[in-house]
């Protein structure tokens, strides 16, 4: 029989190429040829000659990948047989495993970057397909170690994958300062390629060192990433290793993840993997997430839990409910009242289906109604020294969380039939006038009880009725007259003459032997003794009657304000402020502002200014107050009346609050002025009152975004964002500060201001080109405060280029909400033009300051429109000979190259240049005189209030006005600005007077929609003001 043909070392790779091919026997096959080889160097030296081929090619080919598989395949094969073959054999085996490893060791330094994709891939696979039990020799180990350690700082990302990929077999969780750990976590926090990040996730073995940087991924900035994270939390981390914190957190950032993706892997493998750790116990499992503590997560993780499975399956398996459709007071604990109540809620969002269904989880109102009034009234009550037991202050709470959950349920039961309602709602009303009610019920029941009564009529005299019960209760009082106890008195007196009158006559008849008066004189004895026993009880048991008696307590009266709000805050604004809520606030709301307690007066500055809501007038009169009450109060009644100033001020906006004195003095004007002069001049006076005003206003409010206190900045930033947002406030100056706080890394741990704002800037910027072209004035304060801010200044930890791309990118027309875009109020020059035209005046301003680098990079971003070529040609050109850094002039290059694609551009440009003559000197000339008359008239005016955070340079500062009635400036500001530098050029011509720059005529295109245009800016202007002039008062207050 002939022998059996020898594969080649050629021949299987190019067979292993085919994809198709069978591997293994392909493998087989080799191993054969090679343990028929006596001259081993030989096939080592051809191996690794067919195998470079192979290594040079970076893309991912079919063809290349089978070849590096098999390779990988036929080197790890001999480890196979590592049992079976004796020492000598795995010497041998080791022998090519060694040769390729040094190979590819020498390999991963090389120039080419597919070799070291290459390297890095082979070594991952050879090591992947190594047994479990495999052992490589220590100095190799370490040769691997240190090679694939370099190689994850390649400045290739799929040679970094690679890398990790290799090192993953090679690290050691349970050693402290392991350098592959150590590593690990080190890309995963700080790798820019988010495929290396999942890489680093999906090798990276779970342990106390590593856990925390595994969790931190689940808030990566990338769907993959967290979605991957949430997988290997869900696989490969036990429920127990994470504390209680971190289990809700998890959950509440994956349920809630922007990711649809995130969402499900969360709902479908974390969450099922947590519950199967519970054995399924839905109980056990809220239990381990302290559902009590961290009430917010219990609802998402149900509904996610509902959501999976059939409904019936859920009502069925609710084994707590006995025959009434009720849990038994004695069995309710946080975790099964949560679960009733969130099954309900959830059943209730389903309709239909779900009402039917629902029927089976809740009795009739009026059964659920006394149900809770049992609970409730049992509620203890701690003395000073029970509630120093920690033990008794735990139960008290988890009672009043039982408390709030069974509440809330009333809003998932069907109230419509009129005698369950009315049952239910008398019910409330005894309960809230219960002495046991701790004020963490109060508003829950106060909810619900005003939930029930549609009519705001009733509820304010619902509430009023129950302020007036709790406040004036009736008790028991002893009140004996006078005159009574004198009376009873003297009949007792009389009593005991006569008692002891009979006793004599009866001893004198004793004497005498008159047995028969004797008689009569001991019964008539008897009735006497008895008149005066009751005689004796009268005088002792004074009379008892009922009063009302007044409580001044503080949780008394903080119980009152919270129903109070409650009712004001559900009642319709207009309602206006009637007798009823009148009476309250003279004798509940301004008293409790006065009261020693903040929570009392916290409480009753809210409701101050839920009730200025309700009345303009009401309001102008209490503004003072709030704005008293905000400069000197605690922390937290400082809050309350931040929050109801910024609702005022939303609502009415700044008029009411400036023009007090103005009416006042024109209501005690008792004759008309003749003299136009004298009323010009009143006027002026007027108008500066109300500015210092609104300047003193807004100069208060802005102050707080500079609190030392989290919670104020949060609110004050909250509410001015709210105030531009809805057209009530116009300022760049306050848009920057916002900027500037947003990227302020104090406000790092702020989670709820930086999300505001985060929300706040494109929904603002989007909106209008109005709001665009603010942010485009805020542009150069800002980047000129973050430039020079001094380096002990947090400021200067933030990336200046960052901030710059995120202006760019808020001010791009293309983002525009579509109305905006149709609208016919502007021109074609779009606010990226006049960005440009500002960006290229401050280059020219210090062409070899540092920060040109930054400006030159904005505007290779900006979305120019072509109206504004012409002009940006000629600032460019000047640039190009005045800017020196290399990187500059290349940008510089690629932006005049950009705009001149335009073929019309060069030759509308040469025809220009032949017109530059006389007449651009005089347009240079008529330029720097509007601009000097621009600088002079906002010197004069200056007042300039500048960011706190630092110094922001008057030069930038002067050029910010007003944004509103634009329509058709557009064209006329880019011009003003084209050479702004010739000021350098013509300053004598800025002695001119102020009123000349404003005059040029300039021709305008204008729109035939323009009249009616003009009517809606003068409408939508009654409402709002810029109060960009207002806030450049700070620096000389």
């Amino acid at each position: 029989m002939r022998a059996k043909k020898k594969l080649q070392i050629k021949e299987a790779f190019q067979l292993a190429q085919k994809p198709h091919q069978n591997r293994a026997k392909l493998v087989l096959a080799l191993k054969s040829t090679y343990d028929q080889l006596g001259d081993k160097e030989d096939f080592h030296e051809k191996f690794i000659h067919f195998l470079k081929y192979a290594m040079i090619i970076y893309r991912r080919e079919p063809a290349v990948e089978q070849v590096i598989d098999f390779v990988a395949r036929f080197v790890t094969s001999f480890c196979q047989m590592e049992k079976e073959d004796g020492s000598e054999a795995e010497e041998e085996d080791n022998l090519l495993l060694n040769y390729v490893f040094n190979f590819l060791l020498e390999s991963h330094n090389a120039n080419s970057h597919a070799v070291r994709f290459r390297t890095c891939q082979l070594v991952n696979k050879i090591l992947g397909n190594m047994p479990e039990n495999a052992q490589i020799d220590d100095d190799l180990f370490d040769k691997i170690n240190e090679a694939m350690l370099i190689r994850l700082k390649d400045k290739f990302s799929n040679v970094r994958i690679q890398a990790v990929l290799a090192l993953s077999r090679l690290q050691d969780p349970k050693d402290e300062n392991c350098p592959v750990v150590n590593i690990y976590s080190t890309l995963l926090e700080n790798d820019s390629n988010s495929e290396v990040r999942r890489a680093v996730l999906s090798c990276i073995a779970p342990s106390a060192r590593t856990l925390p940087k595994i969790v931190s991924r689940t808030m990566d900035i990338k769907e993959a990433v967290r979605k991957l994270a949430y997988e290997v939390l869900a696989e490969k981390v036990h429920m127990r290793t994470l504390s209680i914190a971190q289990r809700v957190k998890l959950l509440q950032q994956g349920l809630n993840d922007r990711s649809d993706a995130v969402k499900e892997i969360t709902k479908k493998k974390l969450l099922q993997a947590w519950l199967q750790m519970t054995e399924g116990d839905v109980l056990e499992f809220l239990h381990r997430l302290d559902v009590e503590n961290c009430p917010e997560v219990a609802t998402p993780v149900l509904n996610a839990m509902f959501s999976l499975s059939p409904l019936t399956n859920f009502v069925q398996n609710c084994k707590n409910l006995d025959s009434r459709k009720l849990i038994p007071l004695e069995d309710l604990t946080a975790e099964n009242v949560v679960y009733w109540r969130c099954l309900c809620e959830y059943l209730k969002s389903k309709g239909e289906e779900g009402e039917v269904l629902l029927e089976q989880m809740l009795p009739e109102p009026a059964i659920y109604a006394d149900y809770l009034l049992s609970y409730l009234q049992n509620m203890p009550v701690l003395t000073e020294e029970q509630r120093e037991d920690f033990a008794c202050f735990e139960n008290l709470m988890t009672k009043e969380f039982i408390g709030q959950q069974l509440i809330l349920i009333i809003g998932c039961m069907d109230t419509t039939e009129e005698g369950g309602r009315k049952h239910l709602l008398v019910t409330l009303q005894k309960i809230l006038i219960l002495p046991v009610i701790s004020t963490a019920l109060i508003s829950p029941l106060t909810e619900r009880l005003l939930s029930i009564v549609n009519d705001d009529d009733r509820r304010i005299q619902i509430i009023a009725e129950i302020i007036s019960e709790v406040c004036e209760p009736v008790a028991t009082v002893e009140q004996p007259d006078a005159t009574e106890i004198r009376k009873r008195e003297l009949k007792l007196a009389e009593i005991k003459v006569k008692l002891f009158e009979a006793k004599a006559a009866l001893e004198e008849c004793i004497t005498l032997q008159d047995f028969n008066k004797a008689s009569v004189l001991k019964e008539k004895i008897t009735e006497l003794e008895h008149i005066k026993k009751d005689l004796i009880k009268e005088v002792e048991q004074p009379e008892i009657k009922e009063m009302h008696v007044e409580k001044d307590d503080p949780e008394t009266l903080l119980r009152c304000l919270m129903m109070c709000y409650e009712l004001l805050k559900i009642i319709s604004l207009s309602k206006g402020i009637g007798p009823t809520i009148n009476e309250i606030i003279k004798s509940l709301i301004l008293p409790g502002i006065t009261n020693v307690h903040p929570a009392v007066r916290s409480m009753a500055v809210l409701c101050l200014g839920c009730c200025a809501l309700q009345k303009k007038e009401f309001a102008r009169q209490h503004f003072a107050l709030l704005l008293q009450v905000l400069q000197v109060d605690d922390l937290k009644v400082k809050l309350s009346a931040l929050k109801a100033i910024f609702d005022q001020l939303m609502l009415f906006g700044i008029e009411p609050f400036k023009a007090r004195r103005g009416d006042d003095s024109q209501s005690g004007d008792g004759h008309p002025r003749a003299e136009n002069c004298e009323e010009e001049s009143e006027q002026i006076e007027e108008e500066e009152e109300e500015t210092t005003v609104v300047h003193n206003l807004l100069q208060l409010l802005s102050g707080f975004l500079d609190s030392e206190f989290p919670e104020v900045r949060t609110e004050a930033a909250e509410g001015i964002a709210k105030l531009m947002f809805s057209g009530r406030l116009i300022s760049a100056k306050l848009l920057s500060r916002l900027i500037l706080l947003w990227y302020n890394p104090v406000t790092e741990e702020d989670t709820r201001l930086r999300h505001c704002l985060g929300v706040f800037f494109p929904l603002f910027a989007y909106a209008n080109r109005s709001n665009q072209e603010c942010f485009e004035e805020a542009y150069l304060p800002t980047l000129q405060t973050l430039l020079n801010a001094p380096a002990t200044s947090p400021l200067s930890e933030i990336d200046v280029s960052n901030v710059s791309e995120l202006l760019v990118d808020l001010t791009r027309s293309s983002e525009l909400k579509h109305q905006s875009k149709k609208s016919q109020d502007y021109q074609d020059l779009t606010v990226h033009d006049s960005l440009a035209v500002k960006i290229c005046n401050e280059i020219l301003r210090d062409p070899t300051a540092p920060d040109v680098r930054i400006y030159v990079k904005a505007l290779n971003l900006l979305e120019l429109s072509g109206s504004s070529t012409q002009n940006l040609l000629v600032l460019i050109n000047e640039i190009l000979e005045e800017v020196k850094d290399k990187l500059c002039q290349k940008a510089i290059e690629k932006f005049k190259m950009n705009l001149t694609k335009d073929p019309n551009v060069g030759k509308e440009h040469a025809e220009m240049t032949e017109e530059t003559g006389l007449s651009e000197r005089m347009q240079e000339m008529e330029t720097t005189l509007s601009e000097n008359a621009i600088q002079n008239e906002e010197e004069n005016n200056k007042d300039a209030l500048h960011t706190p955070v630092t110094d922001v340079q008057s030069k930038a500062n002067a050029k910010q006005k007003s944004t509103r009635n634009k329509t058709g400036k557009g064209q006329r500001k880019a011009a003003s600005e084209v050479r702004s530098m010739s000021r350098r050029k013509a300053g004598t011509t800025a002695k001119c007077g102020s009123e000349s720059g404003d005059e040029i005529p300039e021709s305008v295109p204008v729109s035939s929609s323009r009249p009616s245009r003009r009517a809606k800016t003068v409408a939508l202007e009654k409402t709002r003001m810029n109060l960009s002039r207002l806030l450049n008062r700070e620096a000389d207050q």
